[in-house]
Formats: C-alpha cells, structure tokens, sequence
C-alpha cells in the first residue's frame, strides 16, 4: 500500500477481510495514518507491515522488495503517475486511484511504460462497479435502448467543506484532502475530476475496445463558490488571509466528448457551490433512455413503457437487470464502502495480480479517462476550441474487444 489515508485504508480494510491476500509493507510520510494502519493490520491477525515513511520517495524502497506481487496507490493526484511507473517498472502490478494523470505526457508515460515493461496497470474506478450503474451497462448490452447516441454524467459534488478542513484553511496544517486537493483549484481550470462520471460511460460506449474518445470542447462558469465560502462562514470573513485569493477553477466546467461511433457525452464537474451529491447519469439510445442517480432512477423504453411516461427504475428493472457478478458477490460488498462498489474494485485488481492476467481497466482507459481534464484545460484556456484525444492504443481500439464486468469474469 503506497498511501494509506482515509481512501488507502478504506482499500486495506477491503483487502484485510480476505483471506488470500498480505500486506507486508505500508508507506505513508503521515505517522497517524501508519498507526491507523498498523492496528488495523493487527487486528486482522496479520504480522505488522514494514513502514516506508522517511521522506516523499521512501515508495522506491518499498518498491524494491521481492515479496511483493501488486501496489495499491492511493496518495495525491501529483503521486500518481509516478508512483505507478516506478511501480510497474519493478514488476509489479499497479493499481492508481483516480485521477491516474494530470497531464497529457502522464498519460502516456503510464502507457508507453506498461507496453515496455509488459506489467499492468488498473485504474481503481470504483464507481463503474456501483449495482444500478451496472444493471444499466446490463441493459445496454442487451440492447434494452437501441443503438446508443447521447449519455450524460458528471462529479457534481459540493466539496468546500473537504477543501477547506478545518475552517477555511487549506495547505500545510489542514486535514484530510484539505492539504492538497484544494491547491488545484487555484491553478487550474478544467474537469479535475472527471473519471466517476465518465469511466462507466466508457464501459457503455466500448471505449478503446470498438470504439474510442476523439475530440471534445469545455467551458467553465465564472469562479465565485470558494470565495463566498470563505467570507461567509464563521471562521472566515472578508479579512481573512485566503479571502483574496483569486481561484481558477470556475464553479461549473461542461465538456461534450465525441466518439469515433458518433455518440456524445456530456460531462459535468460541479464542486465549489451548495448542491446535493450527484453523477448526473443519462443512457440515450434509439429505444429509449435511462436517467439514474441517488435521487432519481427512471427509464422510457419505447413500446414497453406508457408513451411519453417514465418508469421507475425500482420497478423491477434493477432486479431483473441486476448484473451476474453482483447477484454472485453482492453478500461480500455489503459494508465494504460506497454501496459496495469498493468491493468490486478491490477484487477485480486482486483477482488478476492472482491469476496474473490483464485487469478489465488497464492503461488505455486510465490514459483516455484521465486525458479528459488537461484537454478540458486546454479548450476552455482557448475559448472553447476542440481538442483532439490522443489515440493510446495506436489504432489497436479498433481490434480490441470488450471485457469489463463480463458475465464470466473472476
């Protein structure tokens, strides 16, 4: 484990429950998140872990060790890609939690290593497990709404209290993501955050297995959320050290993706103003459409609905949907975290170190995944210009076939 914070130890707890899996080795510069750690490995009848903790590279030592088969990494957005390759360049399995890059070059450094070293790498999107996203890609294989024209998704996600933690303070002696996640939204304006939303589209659309991204354009709204956060609350004010702070990151970025298929996605990040939690998922097709979430899941399929009436989704569609690996693993995930899906993700990842095969979300996906937010930086940078996807399969995404979450899978 290379990052063992609140999401690297919601991992290991998920790993420590099995019984085909060690964890000799830790790393993590944070000396609570390591005690945290360590006790929980010792409550599970494990031998304690070696710690890597003596600077921001002590990931290499661990790194060198021969008893080691995978590496989940689950540390700051700017560790990702480094982490990863290192990791891969010694042989090990990678699994990156998302984003895996930042930038374009990341992203191809996370391919042109896996292809040069013949090690795999996962992107730990754990949301393309989630039960009714699922039960949708379930339907769309079965062609439930025709040929897929238009999906829509989205991280609307209102984040200020994780940005700023506690208080309005963010950086060096904050909490949690508070010490680095906030920073970006000062520097940078595009998607920075786009893979929960469009990771399980992919999966629908045979993203790099039939079919890929090719271009897309965004746009941001103007950038108000976090200041007026900051001067309104309680511990802030309009003196406040950070309440001049001129922030980048507008507080709604849009991108529209085009496909090779001639399908497009409408992605949306949503994370500085007051909202409910939402991926905003939309499945549009010749026969009918699919609009789901926590706070809605309705469907329209033509000739089996009432015309022009939505259906609940509950309604028996998610039953009779419901995807053949959760109907055989759904006991496992419950209380694993996030409605179970972390269960899946974990698996998935462990399974094929175990079996030493290819993971259902390799290296293309997190490239293609991840390249949406430098390209979303770019056009909006350019007043909305399109930008082109990078081919990283090299033309291979035509032969390539589909094998995320297929029915006999682990």
């Amino acid at each position: 484990m290379i990052g063992v914070g609140g999401r690297g130890r919601n991992h290991l707890r998920n790993l420590l429950q099995r019984d085909d899996v060690l964890v000799p080795a830790i790393c993590d510069i944070d000396p609570e998140a390591i005690e945290k750690s360590q006790s929980m490995i010792r409550q599970a009848g494990q031998t304690p872990a070696a710690v890597y903790d003596r600077d921001e590279y002590a990931f290499l030592s661990l790194l060198e060790r021969q008893d080691i088969e995978g590496v989940i990494i689950s540390t700051p957005w700017l560790w990702h890609t480094k982490m990863a390759v290192a990791a891969m360049e010694s042989g090990k399995y990678a699994g990156v939690e998302v984003s895996a890059a930042n930038t374009i070059e990341e992203c191809w450094d996370l391919v042109d290593t896996s292809e040069s070293t013949g090690t795999s790498l996962m992107i730990l999107e754990n949301v393309c497990y989630r039960r009714d996203v699922m039960a949708v890609l379930n339907m769309v294989r079965q062609g439930v709404f025709g040929e897929l024209e238009h999906c829509r998704c989205g991280y609307r996600h209102d984040l200020r209290e994780v940005k700023f933690n506690p208080g309005v303070t963010f950086g060096e002696g904050a909490r949690g993501e508070a010490r680095w996640r906030t920073r970006h939204s000062i520097f940078r304006n595009g998607d920075l955050y786009p893979t929960h939303g469009a990771g399980p589209v992919a999966t629908m659309l045979d993203i790099n297995r039939g079919n890929r991204f090719v271009s897309l354009v965004s746009m941001s709204t103007k950038s108000n959320g976090l200041h007026d956060y900051i001067v309104n609350h309680p511990e802030g004010g309009e003196d406040h050290s950070n309440a001049g702070i001129e922030w980048k990151l507008g507080d709604v970025v849009t991108t529209i993706i085009k496909t090779a298929g001639e399908e497009t996605i409408l992605v949306t990040h949503d994370t500085n103003l007051p909202r409910p939690y939402s991926l905003n998922f939309s499945v549009q097709g010749t026969k009918g459409i699919a609009d789901f979430d926590s706070h809605t899941r309705r469907i329209y399929v033509e000739g089996v609905s009432e015309p022009h009436s939505w259906e609940d989704m509950n309604d028996g569609w998610l039953e009779r949907y419901d995807h053949p690996l959760w109907k055989r693993y759904g006991g496992y995930a419950e209380g694993t975290g996030h409605g179970g899906m972390d269960f899946f993700v974990v698996h998935a990842f462990v399974e094929c170190v175990k079996r030493k095969v290819n993971p259902p979300l390799d290296a293309y996906d997190a490239a293609a995944w991840s390249a949406i937010t430098p390209l979303s930086e770019q056009s909006i940078a350019r007043g909305g210009e399109p930008m082109e996807f990078p081919d990283f399969t090299r033309g291979n995404w035509i032969n390539r076939k589909p094998v995320f979450a297929m029915a006999n899978e682990y």
